[in-house]
């Protein structure tokens, strides 16, 4: 098996909205795409595999050397033998991947977050710098383009958590922040043991509009020149945003006890739909 085969079957495993895209990019892309999304897996299975914190903490610890060895030319790992090639021709900096890694350390360290300001951070290590690094595969002219690609990975990350809300609960997990769960008279327990509830309610759609204004903003941030090359971009944010609003529409509390998502064949329907659209 070569390096982009693993890294292809990593993707294809994972089942995720981000990989129905990927076929509209063309083949380099396409494969760039791929390594990066096995590389964001790598890590992030480190996390929600390794109960032992010494351990996973070793592990992140021999990622960040061998995004090290990667940038030095000496990768050891499939998934950064498959990167190597695309670290200078798309020019994905360093520092980024190291960021994606200290974001997953976040999640060994967290498992709760006092306030946005703490949970933004998260949200920019494990998304935000995954979509500067997409941008960077898709191109662009415009580098206000970055600040679009920043945005939209907060939306992505924040949609993330509203829909696995009840998932992550049920592994000792909340990622709403603490003090909007004060606001809101809703209490950890109520998050940890599932109860639906009108303070609940009104807690999930505040998450739900704070996400909706991230995808508004990112949107009104793309400039015009950077539209058609950012429209795989566009295809996850129509597939993601689709996912939100059936959520509120579902009633947002149930997210306690049912996982939202949309079948494969609505997701590639959605991605078509925009590809086209900006052709």
């Amino acid at each position: 098996m070569t390096p982009l085969e693993y890294c292809k079957q990593k993707a294809a495993q994972s089942g995720s909205s981000f990989t129905v895209s990927f076929i509209f990019l063309p083949k380099i892309q396409r494969e760039a795409m791929t390594a990066l999304y096995a590389f964001c897996r790598e890590v992030d299975d480190v996390v929600d595999e390794c109960t032992d914190f010494n351990v996973a903490q070793t592990k992140l610890n021999w990622w960040k050397t061998e995004v090290l060895n990667l940038y030095a030319g000496t990768p050891q790992h499939p998934v950064t033998k498959a990167l190597q090639p695309f670290v200078r021709q798309f020019n994905l900096a360093q520092e980024h991947f190291l960021e994606i890694i200290d974001g997953m350390e976040m999640d060994l360290k967290f498992n709760r977050y006092e306030d946005f300001k703490q949970l933004q951070l998260y949200c920019y290590r494990v998304a935000s710098v995954v979509g500067l690094l997409s941008a960077q595969i898709f191109g662009f002219k415009n580098r206000k383009t970055l600040k679009y690609a920043h945005d939209l990975g907060m939306a992505f990350q924040l949609t993330n958590i509203i829909r696995d809300v009840g998932e992550d609960a049920r592994r000792g997990r909340i990622y709403l922040p603490l003090d909007e769960l004060k606001k809101a008279k809703v209490t950890e327990e109520d998050i940890l043991q599932s109860r639906e509830s009108p303070a609940v309610k009104e807690l999930m759609e505040y998450q739900i509009e704070r996400a909706e204004t991230y995808y508004d903003k990112a949107l009104r941030e793309l400039p015009p020149e950077d539209t058609k090359p950012q429209r795989v971009g566009l295809m996850m944010a129509a597939i993601y945003r689709t996912l939100l609003r059936e959520i509120k529409a579902d009633s947002a509390e149930k997210v306690l006890n049912n996982k939202t998502s949309i079948p494969p064949l609505r997701k590639l329907m959605l991605a078509a739909k925009t590809y086209f659209k900006y052709a």
